[in-house]
């Protein structure tokens, strides 16, 4: 009997060993978390909740799969994981579906969103850019990168899928960032980027002829959703009412009116997280935004740990990534930002995003195994 058990512990401790364990609880509190608030979204439909739940266990057997990845060879093979990525996007625009552009690949069972995939390759081949020059990168060396961050998100946008384009072009911007890019190239590029939110706060509608008609739509509600509130306006007025309506404790689960009556739109994807706020109020929202935030942080303290600068650029990166996509996201229900259809990581009801997601955890497992062992 204490051979068995003997046995049995070893067996785990070699299951875990490749795992950082509070990561890890971090993202399977996120993980349910995320499973309860789409029990109470979809109202107790149990179909979709074991279909996320069956994405989540796929996601969680890649990371432990990518964590054990030896990370000199991850380094290795990373150029040839970045172009087997573009692949799809090239795929995507022959044969993809999509409500509004070419975005997934039927396979049959399930669908792929092959833009979720350069959300994780995209840091992956910059991190490898950048680790085999001095840093700061010289023009050249910048040049290279640029061009890296240029053929992903153009095919993206070729796609009509501005919000993942987004996405991806702001992970490989932080690459930048953590790289050392000089400052003023970041100051250029705010400065533009407030130039071109400015234009949209301000400019006619009649300026605004090189947007698809679905995108002048969003802007415009966004400007001032209550000038159509039964049409377009509708997704972030009952969005907005959905957060305030939870409360300091919220309704209680399962209990949110929002959802269960068919007011807000999109509840168990885009919107999920208002869904959240309802049920579980200011509470519930802290809880899950303590949650990213302590998984962003252990993220930046295994970079910093990292024995070599592809380690520490990627983990560094994929953490941080996930900061913008709380924050697009979060902008997006609270009406701060346009509604551009970015999920919530984790909560959000998706097949590849979290799939894609843990596997992006499961390779800063691998640089936090990769570390340096203090004695």
């Amino acid at each position: 009997m204490r051979g068995l058990l003997r046995w049995l512990l070893d067996l785990v401790r070699r299951l875990l060993a490749p795992f950082d364990l509070p990561l890890l609880a971090a993202l399977l509190a996120l993980m349910g978390i995320g499973l309860a608030t789409l029990y109470s979204a979809s109202n107790g439909a149990l179909r979709v909740v074991l279909a996320q739940s069956t994405y989540f266990a796929v996601g969680l057997a890649g990371l432990w799969v990518a964590a054990r990845l030896p990370l000199p060879l991850l380094k290795q093979f990373t150029p040839a994981i970045y172009a087997a990525s573009i692949v799809p996007l090239l795929l995507v625009l022959v044969i993809g579906k999509g409500k509004y552009g070419n975005h997934w690949i039927s396979l049959g069972v399930f669908n792929v969103q092959p833009a979720e995939l350069a959300k994780l390759t995209l840091p992956m081949m910059l991190a490898w850019v950048f680790d085999r020059h001095r840093l700061p990168p010289r023009l050249p060396v910048l040049a290279q990168a640029l061009a890296v961050i240029a053929l992903p998100v153009g095919l993206i946008l070729l796609q009509r899928d501005l919000g993942t384009a987004v996405l991806v072009l702001a992970s490989g911007v932080i690459v930048l960032f953590l790289a050392g890019v000089s400052w003023w190239w970041f100051a250029s590029a705010g400065i533009a980027g407030l130039g071109a939110f400015a234009f949209v706060m301000l400019a006619p509608v009649e300026w605004m002829g090189f947007l698809r008609p679905y995108q002048q739509e969003r802007l415009l509600m966004f400007r001032n959703p209550e000038n159509d509130p039964m049409g377009a306006g509708w997704n972030i007025i009952q969005s907005q009412i959905a957060i305030g309506g939870g409360g300091l404790v919220g309704k209680g689960w399962g209990q949110g009116t929002q959802s269960h009556l068919n007011y807000l739109p999109e509840h168990t994807t885009d919107f999920v997280f208002s869904v959240l706020a309802e049920d579980f109020g200011w509470i519930g929202v802290v809880l899950v935004l303590a949650l990213y935030l302590f998984v962003i942080g252990r993220c930046l303290w295994i970079a910093a740990e990292a024995r070599d600068g592809y380690g520490r650029l990627l983990a560094a990166a994929l953490g941080l990534a996930l900061f913008v996509y709380v924050l697009v996201n979060g902008g997006m229900v609270a009406g701060l930002l346009p509604v551009v259809g970015v999920p919530m990581p984790l909560l959000s009801y998706g097949g590849t995003a979290p799939v894609t997601l843990l596997l992006g955890f499961g390779l800063v497992m691998a640089v936090h195994a990769h570390r340096p062992v203090h004695r």
